[in-house]
């Protein structure tokens, strides 16, 4: 699964070639006692938002897939969630490095909660790299939809949101969302009773995130 490979799924999937049926995103499964499983109405209200905005054909079926599993290269884009501690081993570590240097993406949304253990396991995928904070400037706020850096849609410790990557030969290997929580503004409306100017903001910068992983 090289680059060129999520170019083409994502050029196939808008109509610009002939190609049969539809493409999957996942959720990631991860072990030490966090939800991974929080927010089951996120992934399926931003594919249906994309769809409907981009006319992409991503399905709506949004399957978890296990960290260790040989099947998370299966899905170009890998959206991860929760609120409490993660723990990778080193066979999942491994596994998920290959993953993103083979041109898979991994999405990461702290729920709240999540800053302390994923920083920490980050380390692990990537030993010799730092997370670096993307500036407003950067892209993947200005896609279909312009931001001045990451939109806040929920308080939690009242901090700015901030975006953070990990980034390899200039390709963002994986993002970080911090203080945001853009999982609960794609959710249905009822769980959270965001507004809908919040909701818009969270759905624009998931789409964004969805079109500049597939255009990078």
């Amino acid at each position: 699964m090289k680059k060129p490979f999520l170019i083409y799924i994502f050029l196939f999937s808008i109509g610009l070639f002939n190609a049969q049926g539809t493409y999957k995103l996942a959720v990631l499964k991860y072990n030490g006692g966090g939800d991974y499983y929080a927010n089951p109405t996120s992934l399926p209200n931003l594919i249906g938002y994309c769809n409907q905005t981009f006319g992409t054909t991503i399905s709506k079926d949004v399957p978890f897939v296990e960290a260790g599993s040989k099947d998370i290269f299966m899905y170009p884009f890998i959206h991860m969630t929760g609120h409490g501690n993660v723990v990778f081993n080193k066979t999942e570590s491994e596994n998920l490095r290959l993953y993103m240097l083979s041109g898979g993406f991994l999405h990461i949304d702290d729920n709240y909660g999540m800053d302390q253990y994923i920083r920490t396991e980050i380390k692990k995928i990537f030993p010799e790299k730092e997370l670096i904070e993307l500036p407003p400037d950067h892209p993947i706020f200005h896609q279909k939809y312009d931001f001045n850096g990451l939109p806040k849609i929920h308080e939690h410790d009242g901090k700015r949101a901030q975006a953070f990557a990990i980034i390899e030969k200039g390709r963002i290997l994986c993002l970080y969302t911090h203080e945001t929580d853009l999982g609960d503004g794609w959710e249905d409306q009822s769980v959270h009773n965001d507004t809908a100017e919040k909701r818009q903001q969270a759905l624009k910068m998931g789409a964004n995130v969805i079109m500049y992983v597939f255009m990078q």
